[in-house]
């Protein structure tokens, strides 16, 4: 018997996929629980357009990606702190101060842990940060850390 499966289904199958169950599984196990639905005409055609809504959300949001990761190679962000001899500052600049500046100076939302710091910047100088913005697409941000 083909179904669709509703949800994730150990050693069976991922959600949406659509599978061949043998009857009575299909009948007293994964149909009852509702773990999957009969894989007739309306439930197919139910299927298919939310894969095609789900591939075009996805196709705009790297499109979308692909736009911001173009504008990045511009955007430039400078944090002013104090610094001690040698040039090393007092405290750090972190992911999470990169994600919050950028945000607050180009309104550009990105999750802290996308920006790919090794360690926290801790010395004066200008580096280039490099930013996940989508699967496979990342965009490099210019940081300034100058004395006060």
């Amino acid at each position: 018997m083909k179904v669709i499966l509703t949800q994730d289904v150990k050693s069976l199958g991922k959600k949406g996929q659509v599978i061949d169950a043998s009857d009575g599984y299909a009948r007293n196990f994964l149909l009852p629980k509702k773990l999957a639905v009969l894989a007739d005409a309306a439930n197919m055609n139910e299927l298919k357009t939310k894969q095609e809504a789900n591939k075009y959300k996805k196709d705009m949001s790297m499109a979308a990606a692909k736009e911001v990761a173009e504008k990045m190679k511009n955007f430039q962000i400078t944090f002013k702190l104090k610094a001690g001899e040698n040039g090393k500052i007092f405290g750090s600049v972190t992911s999470k101060d990169i994600a919050d500046e950028l945000n607050k100076k180009y309104f550009v939302e990105v999750d802290k842990k996308k920006v790919m710091l090794d360690d926290s910047i801790k010395n004066l100088g200008t580096y280039n940060v490099e930013i996940k913005l989508f699967e496979g697409i990342s965009g490099t941000l210019k940081v300034n850390v100058v004395n006060e």
